[in-house]
């Protein structure tokens, strides 16, 4: 297995991050395989989505709707009021992903991208592991 690990300084806001290209060039030239995304981070997550025509964030929107930064309704309460939320993001956004490898290439839909969902503006340096399995 082959890896590599990118570090990342994001926003000092909720944000979708497309990771997509970093993935692609990655596992060029590798052959058949399988690539692993991974999110070492408690307060972050990974997902499959279209960028771009405002699903990103419309993501956004919705964690903020199914889990609202409100101070006081997180009962974990160290960071920025509302952090609490940003501990459960990872049981709904998950740290990892897996996408097959053909022929270097990753196999995404057209409209699909590879995207970190961060809500955490506690911590701007992000790193996201990236790993090559050959098939």
């Amino acid at each position: 297995m082959e890896t590599i690990e990118l570090t990342l300084t994001t926003e000092p806001r909720a944000a979708v991050i497309d990771l997509t290209s970093k993935a692609a060039g990655f596992v060029r030239g590798r052959g058949d395989g399988l690539l692993s995304v991974f999110v070492p981070h408690a307060t972050a997550g990974l997902a499959i989505i279209e960028v771009g025509a405002d699903s990103d964030r419309d993501l956004l929107t919705a964690i903020d709707e199914l889990l609202p930064a409100a101070e006081g309704r997180w009962r974990h309460r160290h960071g920025s009021p509302g952090h609490g939320r940003d501990h459960v993001l990872p049981a709904f956004v998950a740290p990892s992903l897996t996408v097959p490898v053909i022929d270097g290439a990753p196999t995404l839909g057209t409209w699909q991208s590879i995207v970190l969902v961060d809500t955490n503006a506690d911590n701007r340096t992000r790193r996201v592991r990236l790993s090559f399995l050959r098939g």
